[in-house]
Parts: C-alpha cells; sequence; structure tokens
C-alpha cells in the first residue's frame, strides 16, 4: 500500500478517535466541574458551566430567576459566580441563621468595584465589617437617622408634603395629569436635601441632581464581571460601564464639592448644623479617633441621598401604582384618612396620621410585593462556619432574596395578592426582627433609615389620598396598568406612574 495512503488511513482514524473523545471528555469535565462543589459541601446547587459558573443562569431580572431556581433547589442554594463561593438565601427561617443567629459572621461585604468607583471605597453601606464602620454608621444614626433627629424633622416633612399638595392642586386647575413618579421623587429629594444639605436646591441643579441620582443607583446595582472573574475586567472598559460610571462619579464629585464649599464658607449658628456641617466637624476635631477626608465626607453624603431618596420614593410609587390597581383598597384608605378631620382644604400632619392602621397595613403589603430592594445588598462571611448543618467556606457572599422570601407561601396566604388586610391581626413588621417581612434587612447591617423613609411614606400617601380622588388616565383600567420593574438595585416601576387627581367632593 502505498505510503501516502498509509498515512492518511492513520490520520483519518485518529481524527475520528479525536472526534469521538473530545466531546466524552468535555462532558466529564463539565459534570466534574458542576458536581465538585457536591464533594465539599452538601449544599443543593444548580449545575455550572466552566469559568462563569452560574452566572447565566441569574436573568434579567435576579431575584426572580433565583426564586426560581430555589423552588427547585431549596431555600439554601450555593453559586459560583465565576469561581467566587455565592451562598443564595431564600427563606425567613435561613435568613435569620444569617441575620440573626451569625450574625456578626456575615456582617461584613464583598469589595465590588461599582461602589468604589462610585462612593470613593469609603461609603458605610459597602465598608467591611470593622471600627471604620462602626463609627461611620454611628454618625449618621445620631445626627441624621436617630429618632430624636427624624422627629425634629417633623416640620421639613409637612412643609414639603404642603409643597406637593399644591403641585397637585395645579394640575388638577389645569386640567393635566400628574407624573406620580417625578412627584415623590422630587418630594423625597426636597426633604433629603433640606436634612442633609441645609436647604433645597434650585429647579435647574435640582433637576440635575435627581438625573444623576438616576444614573448612579442604576449603575451601583450594575453587574461587574470584573468583580468575580478578574481577567474579563476588560469587558467593563469595552462595554462603557467603567466609562458611565466615571462620568456620573465626576459629575457628582463636582456638586458635592460645591455643596461642601458652601458649609465652610457659612459656618451655622449653634444648634443650626445639618449633616454636613456634622462631617466637617468631626474631620476638624479627629472626634473618632482617626481622621475622616473629603472624600469620606463625599461618600457618606451619597450614602444618604441613594439610601434616603431612591428606596423612599420607590415605596410611594409601588403604593400609588397598587391603590390605582384595587379601587376598593383605595376607597378603605381614604375613608380612614379623611375620617380624620371634615376641613377638605387642610394639610394632614403626622399627628393626625398617628392612628391609622389601614393606612400602615397598606405600605405593610406594598413593602412585601414590592421590596425596593429585592435582593438585599451583599454580605461576606468573615469565617467558615455551620450554617443549619451545611458548611460555609470563608470570603464567601451572601445574597438574601427579600423578595422570594415576601412571597413565601409557607408564611403568607395567596402570597401574589395585594391584600392589605392580612396586616390588620398581625404584629408582623418591617424593622428587622420578623423575617418574613425584610425590606430593610436585618441585624448589624439592617437599613439605619427606615423610621425617616415610613414617616414621609406615611406621611405623603395620607395627604394624596386625604384632598384628591384618583383615576388613571384616557380611561384605562387598574388590572391594564403596566407594573414592570426597572433593572438595577432598587427595583422601580419601569414606566412613570401618572394619574388623574380630582379635589375630593365631600
Amino acid at each position: 500500500m502505498p505510503s501516502f495512503v498509509t498515512g492518511f488511513m492513520v490520520q483519518d482514524s485518529t481524527s475520528c478517535w479525536l472526534l469521538l473523545i473530545l466531546p466524552i471528555s468535555l462532558i466529564v469535565i463539565f459534570k466534574w466541574y458542576s458536581n465538585s462543589a457536591v464533594n465539599k459541601t452538601s449544599l443543593p446547587s444548580p449545575p455550572k458551566l466552566p469559568v462563569i459558573g452560574n452566572l447565566h443562569q441569574l436573568g434579567l431580572y435576579p431575584h426572580r430567576t433565583l426564586h426560581s431556581l430555589a423552588q427547585k433547589y431549596g431555600p439554601l442554594m450555593r453559586l459560583h459566580f465565576g469561581k467566587k463561593p455565592v451562598l443564595v438565601v431564600s427563606s425567613a427561617e435561613a435568613a435569620r441563621e444569617v441575620m440573626k443567629t451569625h450574625d456578626l459572621v456575615f456582617s461584613s461585604r464583598p469589595k465590588l468595584k461599582m461602589f468604589d468607583m462610585l462612593l470613593y471605597g469609603k461609603d458605610v453601606a459597602s465598608a467591611p465589617y470593622g471600627e471604620y464602620w462602626r463609627q461611620l454608621r454611628s454618625i449618621c444614626v445620631l445626627h441624621l437617622l436617630s429618632n430624636k433627629r427624624v422627629q425634629s424633622l417633623r416640620g421639613v416633612r409637612e412643609e414639603e408634603t404642603s409643597v406637593m399638595m399644591e403641585k397637585i392642586t395645579h394640575a388638577c386647575s389645569a386640567n393635566t395629569s400628574v407624573n406620580l413618579s417625578e412627584l415623590f421623587s422630587s418630594v423625597t429629594n426636597d426633604v433629603i436635601c433640606r436634612a442633609a444639605l441645609g436647604r433645597k436646591y434650585g429647579e435647574g441643579r435640582g433637576r440635575k441632581f435627581m438625573e444623576l441620582l438616576e444614573k448612579f443607583v442604576e449603575l451601583v446595582g450594575s453587574f461587574v464581571i470584573g468583580d468575580y472573574i478578574p481577567w474579563l475586567d476588560w469587558v467593563g472598559h469595552v462595554s462603557g460601564l467603567y466609562g458611565k460610571a466615571h462620568a456620573v462619579a465626576a459629575e457628582f464629585d463636582r456638586f458635592l464639592e460645591e455643596v461642601i464649599e458652601e458649609h465652610e464658607a457659612n459656618r451655622p449658628k449653634e444648634g443650626d448644623d445639618d449633616f454636613v456641617d456634622v462631617l466637617l466637624s468631626v474631620q476638624s476635631t479627629n472626634s473618632i479617633g482617626f481622621p475622616i477626608d473629603r472624600s469620606a465626607i463625599k461618600a457618606l453624603i451619597l450614602d444618604m441621598f441613594a439610601a434616603g431618596t431612591d428606596t423612599t420614593y420607590t415605596v410611594l410609587e409601588w403604593t400609588m401604582a397598587e391603590l390605582l390597581r384595587h379601587p376598593n383598597v383605595m376607597k378603605k384608605l381614604q375613608d380612614e384618612v379623611r375620617n380624620v378631620k371634615g376641613d377638605k382644604s387642610h394639610t394632614l400632619t403626622e399627628e393626625d396620621i398617628d392612628h391609622m392602621p389601614y393606612l400602615r397595613a397598606v405600605l405593610k403589603e406594598t413593602l412585601r410585593l414590592h421590596p425596593p430592594i429585592p435582593l438585599l445588598v451583599p454580605r461576606e462571611s468573615m469565617q467558615e462556619i455551620k450554617l443549619l448543618g451545611h458548611h460555609i467556606g470563608a470570603k464567601t457572599h451572601v445574597i438574601v432574596n427579600a423578595w422570594a422570601i415576601a412571597r413565601d407561601p409557607v408564611h403568607w396566604d395567596n402570597p401574589q395578592e395585594f391584600k392589605p388586610e392580612r396586616f390588620l391581626n398581625s404584629s408582623i413588621d418591617y424593622k428587622g426582627l420578623d423575617f418574613q417581612l425584610i425590606p430593610f434587612g436585618a441585624g448589624r447591617r439592617g437599613c439605619p433609615g427606615t423610621q425617616l423613609a415610613m414617616a414621609l411614606n406615611e406621611l405623603v400617601i395620607a395627604n394624596v389620598l386625604y384632598r384628591f380622588d384618583w383615576s388613571l388616565p384616557k380611561g384605562e383600567q387598574g388590572k391594564d396598568l403596566d407594573m414592570c420593574e426597572t433593572v438595577g438595585l432598587t427595583a422601580h416601576k419601569k414606566m412613570p406612574l401618572l394619574g388623574i387627581a380630582l379635589p375630593r367632593n365631600k
């Protein structure tokens, strides 16, 4: 046989074997890679792919896709983002273990690039557990978020609510629809501006600030592949994500520089200091035992705005959307708020709404169905630990799916329904003690601004229902209202909420 024919036959035979062996090898490698975690821990885990792990399973709305996975793999589920182990918590019982029983172990935060880019790497929300975090959180709570400080801002909330009501009255006179999303964003921003910065900013600067904040929240909730697969960090540059983040950070920096310079030039009278004044005083006196620089001051201001403005107006937006979808609930709530006083032109005060159980039930039900941050800000384990019999390694990222927990049929009857009555004879609250409802988190890393946010939410909703009757534009029916969500850290209503307001008849 000619040598070239023999060579061809040998080559052809080898190729056939390679074609047979290669897919078998890939299947073996894939199965080994997928099951390797099972050999190390008994935690259930969906199959993963080489390199990317389970990243391909996150989908556009991770809180929903993780909920679907948890229904198959259980309330404690192990994933891999790249090679980074991730623990997904999807039940009240498991959340209690993470945020109460073993709260200290899970009280740190993973280092995430977007937080560093937008918050100088020095904010309190994403700071790792330690003395720096404790001291800065203490400053925020004492000087902006304490019960005493929240009560002292009552006049600010009532004044800005009155301004909002005048805007609605003007829309009624002009026979135009009200952009409730914009209205709620504006009143929330104005209250937080006055509380933190000492004053509101004009329409131009204020509008620009709100637009910047929207971009900020969207970016801080962006998925950065370089956080989990470092050698793919270049994707963030090529996609333009890092460029957008740098642009927003630079604009915020310029705005915050102006704010700080204004405060330095106008020292307050005794007792008139706002949050920025307090931070500047801490910096100049070194009163916490270690220095905080200008970038740390800016980071803390941004923390307060991102947490205080965005999440608060999100709750207002979803509450009104659900009320417009459920006219019977709106009518029942209007009856409650209108029984307080008979004067139709009156603006309700916080004293007026102290005894409105159905109002609080409506807000709780909104928080249950629409937690402003569906996946709570990730935690990170500081050491190895046994959790409900499962081994959890140090440096494991922990994602608590507050959205899934609040829809768990184990704890909620008809969990998909908007039904405020479920809270009328229930002691369940949103303050972090009842783990079947944790829209603001719980434990050491729970949101300290809950009281400030809910005081404004109660006042605004009570007033818009007290003086006006509401319907959807163009004869739209509540059942047809678009309830799609945005993508990002905070889950807003995707389409602006528009309403028609009419002065109440009686």
